[in-house]
């Protein structure tokens, strides 16, 4: 192992694994500051929040996936672009989160969820949202 310090992707990266993926609440604690700032208005501020949440994905959706498609950093901010299933075989959710990192912890976060509809018009364009 070496002491190469990490950088702000990289850590942001491991915590959505471990919180969204694997549903560890322990390993995504690792990651979290003593503060975590919450811009969601439906979710609480603090990481025992956002624990509380894990726990929640992991009991009631074990076979939720996040699966990144895009992540981009700038200095200590880190926007992940993402397409999330909760329930499998259903079209799932667009969503941008964004990230701050501070001191190699996660601190911060913003987020945009756009739900995917059912195909009920056909797209005018081939490009698709990932």
């Amino acid at each position: 192992m070496t002491d190469a310090k990490r950088s702000p992707r990289d850590i942001v990266l491991a915590f959505y694994a471990a919180a969204l993926n694997e549903k560890n609440v322990e390993k995504a604690k690792e990651f979290l500051g003593e503060t975590y700032i919450q811009h969601n208005p439906r979710v609480l501020d603090g990481p025992e929040a956002l624990l509380r949440f894990v726990q929640f994905r992991r009991d009631r959706y074990p076979e939720a996936r996040n699966e990144v498609k895009m992540a981009i950093a700038e200095g200590n901010l880190v926007a992940l672009h993402v397409h999330s299933v909760v329930i499998p075989g259903t079209p799932g959710r667009h969503i941008v989160d964004i990230f701050r990192v501070e001191d190699d912890k996660v601190v911060e976060h913003w987020d945009v969820i756009q739900d995917i509809p059912l195909e009920l018009f056909p797209p005018i364009n081939d490009n698709g949202l990932f």
